[in-house]
């Protein structure tokens, strides 16, 4: 187990340093390099020297690339010269609103999975599992966009029940949590609609696959009541592949929804990226990508070493 934790370390750091070195290259790539990449492509040529002069990137490319990760290492992501403000303050600003909405997200995301996969599995070949196998497909193939759209017409247009964006209601003078809470409702059921139906299927099939195995079969003719195997025994087996894809999903808990965060014009870093995008303010993109490709590696690695712990035979190396 201490050898896969220090090899799966290892394999992570390295990882982090390629997705770091990789940035910064394709950020001298880009046309003109990283001062009109800042400054925007119609920026005068004596303001990309100011510029160059003034963030160092007129000395050599070994002595960039060493104060790139410099500041990387104290926490400065840069400046956003269209908000006039450090890059490092805005993503906060905006990680807090899309760290309570994907958390949210998440854990409803999974606990339903839990259970609908148990049901989907139990029930295998039979109706309630062929209704739930619809759902999903169904689910999983509209796009999020169109989801929040038609919960958006029925919830907040026709039925009047929710806020249809926003965060908060700006007509009240404190709307406290209530009202942040209410704004949640649709994009969270959004997200829970969607990842639920992926993930599902992934337990769902594993769970029918672990009812299968030999030791199901054994402890049943042993007289050991279905509920004890399948809680104790088949649920702690069939997390393995749904820990597995949530660790790939666990960048999104941070960097948001950018087709959601936008239909619901909810403030969070999916909006900000999209928003960035569109005003081609290059620094909070770049930025972004970063966060995007290390929680990458970082929900990774916290995947695999859940799945050591449930299973201590797993290798990873």
């Amino acid at each position: 187990m201490i050898r896969m934790i220090a090899a799966r370390l290892a394999s992570s750091a390295l990882s982090i340093v390629i997705l770091v070195t990789l940035v910064f290259f394709m950020a001298h790539l880009t046309p003109g390099g990283p001062a009109y990449s800042i400054l925007g492509m119609k920026a005068t040529a004596a303001s990309v020297a100011q510029l160059n002069a003034r963030l160092g990137l007129d000395a050599p490319l070994w002595r960039q690339y060493a104060i790139w990760w410099w500041h990387l290492l104290h926490g400065q992501l840069g400046y956003s010269y269209l908000l006039n403000r450090p890059v490092g303050q805005l993503l906060w600003r905006y990680e807090l609103n899309t760290l309570v909405f994907y958390s949210a997200s998440i854990v409803t995301s999974i606990v339903l999975s839990i259970g609908v996969g148990l049901l989907q599995g139990v029930y295998d070949g039979r109706w309630p599992a062929k209704l739930i196998g619809g759902l999903q497909l169904g689910f999983y193939a509209l796009p999020p966009f169109f989801v929040a759209a038609m919960l958006v017409l029925w919830f907040a247009v026709q039925l009047r029940l929710l806020p249809a964006s926003g965060i908060t209601d700006l007509r009240l003078g404190h709307p406290g949590i209530g009202s942040y809470a209410a704004h949640l409702v649709l994009p969270v059921t959004t997200v829970t609609l969607l990842t639920t139906a992926a993930l599902s299927r992934y337990f769902g099939e594993a769970v029918r696959e672990e009812l299968g195995r030999d030791y199901v079969r054994t402890a049943r003719a042993k007289g050991v009541a279905f509920p004890a195997i399948l809680f104790f025994h088949v649920l702690r087996n069939a997390l393995r592949p749904l820990v597995t894809m949530i660790g790939l999903s666990f960048p999104y808990i941070f960097t948001g929804g950018v087709i959601v965060e936008s239909v619901f014009n909810y403030p969070g870093l999916g909006w900000l990226m999209w928003r960035s995008a569109l005003s081609q303010d290059y620094p909070i993109l770049i930025a972004i990508v970063l966060i995007i490709g290390l929680l990458t590696v970082i929900g990774n690695l916290l995947a695999d070493l859940v799945n050591g712990l449930l299973d201590p035979r797993a290798s990873y190396e």
